[in-house]
């Protein structure tokens, strides 16, 4: 249930060392690659293959955000062909677009990568957005173009047996401000059409992972609480997995950014995203950096556990969940 970022960019790096020693004593769910942890894409391959080796039987999750345009870990300074952004590829047609991802995802397979944090599920519904609009991150401004290329990019990456993301569930397209700086509020902006890519995707078999924003809405927040999607049971437990069906596993946006750690401290985070009905929780380890950080969740996890039958339950339930969506890596 816990993929950390980390520091190091070698094989031979002690941090990365260490965290293949947790992969391989069952303590980690995998690691999350940012542009800091890329020194070559030799290097990144190594250090995959370090992670993969640590754990055979059950194949880490080596994540990364490679969408194209300005979010990609992989770039060209260190040879990897870059794509566009979805606005630009959306320019074309759905087949290019398939295309365009199946050569991307084919070089992230080749590195050792398991999931990929994409595609961009959101709709473009906000122009001036500072998060999706800004940076040309959703395919269109209709949910039938978003799913359309939504499809696209996953069939490229199952093709190249890398994992997919639907992403920032439950819509940032709408939002006016970026969670990465603070709490953002979509009770006077979001809008049911947000769902509508989900919809149809979760209808048409989508199982993979839906990663949770950081968004809050009124109606959705659990009371007085002010709580953001990402720690929400009306949006994770009621929207996603009862209205939508969702059957496949849930992972939150990096619980450090500015929306979680300016509200909440990590305990509560931890808890509060687990009893929502998260199944991955994702920590990019940036806002304060400690190897320790993985021990300090499981810990929070089996302490809470012991104490509370139905968090051990929860816990079962992400567990098999993710034990299914592993075995497909084999």
């Amino acid at each position: 249930m816990i993929v950390v970022g980390f520091q190091g960019d070698s094989a031979g790096d002690a941090s990365v060392k260490a965290l293949a020693d947790e992969l391989a004593a069952g303590q980690l769910g995998g690691v999350m690659f940012l542009k800091t942890n890329v020194k070559s894409l030799d290097a990144v391959g190594a250090m995959n293959a370090a992670f993969r080796a640590a754990s055979p039987n059950l194949v880490p999750f080596l994540t990364l955000d490679q969408e194209g345009g300005a979010v990609e870990r992989l770039t060209k300074d260190v040879g990897f062909k870059e794509v566009p952004n979805a606005a630009t590829v959306a320019k074309g047609s759905v087949a290019e677009a398939q295309a365009i991802y199946a050569g991307m995802a084919d070089g992230i397979a080749k590195l050792g990568f398991t999931v990929n944090f994409g595609p961009v599920a959101d709709i473009n519904l906000n122009p001036d957005n500072q998060v999706i609009a800004k940076f040309g991150r959703a395919f269109g401004k209709d949910a039938e173009t978003v799913t359309a290329y939504d499809k696209a990019f996953i069939a490229a990456h199952q093709q190249a047996g890398v994992l997919t993301s639907l992403k920032h569930f439950p819509g940032h397209g709408s939002s006016t401000a970026d969670s990465h700086e603070g709490f953002v509020d979509i009770t006077q902006t979001w809008n049911d059409v947000e769902l509508d890519p989900y919809r149809a995707l979760i209808a048409d078999g989508y199982d993979e992972f839906v990663m949770v924003g950081h968004l809050y809405h009124a109606d959705y927040s659990g009371g007085d609480t002010r709580l953001p999607s990402s720690l929400s049971p009306e949006w994770i437990t009621g929207v996603l997995r009862k209205d939508l069906g969702f059957t496949g596993v849930v992972i939150s946006d990096d619980l450090e950014m500015g929306a979680i750690r300016e509200h909440f401290d990590l305990e509560q985070t931890v808890t509060m995203a687990v009893r929502a009905g998260m199944d991955v929780l994702l920590f990019s380890n940036t806002a304060k950096y400690r190897a320790s950080l993985a021990d300090e969740i499981r810990a929070i996890l089996v302490a809470t556990a012991e104490a509370d039958p139905a968090f051990a339950a929860r816990i079962e339930e992400s567990y098999r969940r993710i034990l299914a969506l592993k075995a497909r890596l084999n």
